[in-house]
């Protein structure tokens, strides 16, 4: 009885490490600046710091995705694509389709918490985001004032 208990907690504990896909796909919405992007098993780039950064914001399962550029003193500068991203979850797994007029695609999300998000297209790369965080907000520079 005791092994029973002490497996049915270590499956426990492992399972609750999973990322479950609803949670992952609360966790989607805001700002993410690309970190690197893992091009196959031996090849990484890594970014510095981007001039863009992608806004999410999905509702109902239903949203877009925009690249933004952050101005100096704060706010954003928008670019005029938008794509249109609907949010599916298929053998417990958080798929993000996109479209736009010119193309239609699909990202498996690995990971989506409140730091980082992780997402790989069918050409297996992997992207990794983290949370954007301003350098400088428009609040800050008021205080300066």
């Amino acid at each position: 009885m005791k092994r029973v208990l002490i497996l049915f907690s270590v499956i426990l504990f492992l399972s609750c490490g999973k990322n479950n896909p609803a949670t992952q796909l609360e966790n989607l919405n805001g700002y993410w600046e690309i970190r690197k992007v893992e091009l196959a098993k031996d090849s990484v780039m890594e970014y510095g710091m981007s001039q863009y950064v992608d806004y999410i914001e999905i509702t109902d399962s239903v949203g877009f995705r925009k690249k933004l550029q952050p101005k100096f003193g704060g706010g954003y500068i928008e670019t005029n694509d938008a794509e249109k991203v609907t949010a599916t979850i298929k053998n417990n797994k958080l798929i993000l389709l996109y479209s736009t007029p010119y193309d239609n695609w699909k990202e498996e999300v690995i990971k989506a918490d409140g730091e980082e998000l992780v997402v790989m297209n069918p050409d297996r790369k992997v992207y990794h985001y983290r949370k954007y965080t301003p350098i400088l907000t428009e609040n800050d520079e008021k205080k300066e004032e």
